[in-house]
């Protein structure tokens, strides 16, 4: 069955296209809206990862096959924060840089924006505790989107600066994903890590071919049970049963994941250049959410990217949930990849589930 009462720029599919879970099919044939938000830059970009790198080999203790890892997600190692740090620390710390990468101080921030899945507290937001600690007087909210976080925070952040209400905006991605996830689920532990990443968004001249040429923000509710943590809401309360089960780490259905991400990742990076009118060629580079080598290299055979314009990291940090994306564009910045005037499209994909696309002239 098909749903014919559509949005603008929304597109129909056949809802049995997503039968991921067996016996559930998706009552929603829909996409997100389309929009673009001209006159705004990344002014500056900086990231942080905690100084222990857990190799595929330490995990062995834990039951899980190093060869395995690598084949099926390509992750070698990641990032664990040490026991006495928290998710508004390493945000702060990427923080820091972004001011120092932008050429910025604290007092010039005027919106802090902080995605995360990985609060420090249920409340207050960790985006309040960062403002504090940078000593900014700017309102301060977080985020919850998961791994898709960072794209909407960014294109939230977007709209502020673009219509003349942020000059200078703090987009944050902080996860500590190696305290959501239980050690002994030998097929999702290793998959993450932790880090954080931010940028500074300033406004730029408003043209047609400046900005954010377009985006897609979509969310697909009926899969929310595919990544989830079941335990610690007002669902399920985090009683001493749900402790003792685990229901305060994520639970994951791969394989459901695997064949939405990969479905959706080329739709919505086909609907985004064809709405901007770019063609992959035109590219200068694709940045993926971290999460899966295969998913990433589904999607470039999908879209017939060139492999060299698509950078991964996540060999050396795991999927990082909203500091991903933060991450490959410090290390693309570093490695001499991004120019002022380039075309770069970011893709991150979650928990909702939930995922955003951008088309940004750098």
């Amino acid at each position: 069955m098909t749903d014919t009462n559509l949005v603008p720029g929304n597109t129909t599919r056949d809802a049995s296209t997503t039968d991921l879970k067996e016996g559930h099919t998706s009552p929603i044939a829909t996409r997100g809206r389309m929009g673009k938000i001209a006159g705004v830059q990344i002014a500056g970009i900086g990231t942080y990862v905690p100084e222990k790198i857990v190799t595929n080999e330490d995990l062995a203790a834990l039951g899980c096959d190093s060869e395995w890892i690598i084949r099926r997600t390509g992750i070698k190692e990641r990032r664990h924060a040490a026991p006495d740090q928290v998710t508004s620390d390493l945000a702060y710390e990427a923080a820091l840089k972004t001011l120092k990468s932008a050429g910025r101080t604290a007092d010039e921030v005027d919106l802090i924006i902080v995605a995360t899945m990985t609060p420090d507290h249920p409340s207050p937001s960790t985006a309040c505790y960062l403002q504090g600690r940078l000593g900014s007087v700017a309102p301060a909210m977080d985020v919850s989107a998961a791994c898709a976080g960072f794209m909407y925070a960014m294109l939230t952040a977007g709209q502020f600066v673009a219509t003349g209400n942020s000059k200078c905006a703090l987009v944050v991605g902080s996860d500590l994903m190696s305290r959501s996830v239980d050690p002994k689920d030998v097929k999702t532990f290793p998959l993450f890590g932790d880090g954080a990443g931010a940028a500074i968004l300033t406004p730029t001249e408003k043209t047609e071919s400046s900005g954010i040429l377009s985006y897609q923000l979509c969310s697909e509710g009926w899969g929310a049970d595919l990544l989830r943590i079941p335990a610690g809401g007002t669902r399920r309360q985090l009683t001493p049963e749900a402790f003792g089960n685990g229901e305060h780490f994520l639970a994951m259905d791969g394989r459901g994941v695997f064949k939405w991400a990969v479905r959706v990742i080329d739709e919505s990076i086909e609907q985004v250049l064809a709405d901007a009118n770019v063609t992959a060629d035109e590219l200068k580079l694709v940045v993926m959410h971290q999460a899966n080598e295969r998913i990433i290299d589904s999607a470039v055979a999908g879209l017939k990217l060139a492999p060299e314009k698509v950078l991964m990291n996540l060999d050396r940090y795991g999927n990082t949930s909203a500091a991903s994306i933060p991450l490959v564009l410090d290390d693309a910045i570093a490695q001499g990849r991004l120019e002022r005037g380039d075309l770069v499209l970011l893709c991150g994909f979650g928990a909702g589930l939930s995922w955003g696309t951008a088309l940004m002239r750098w």
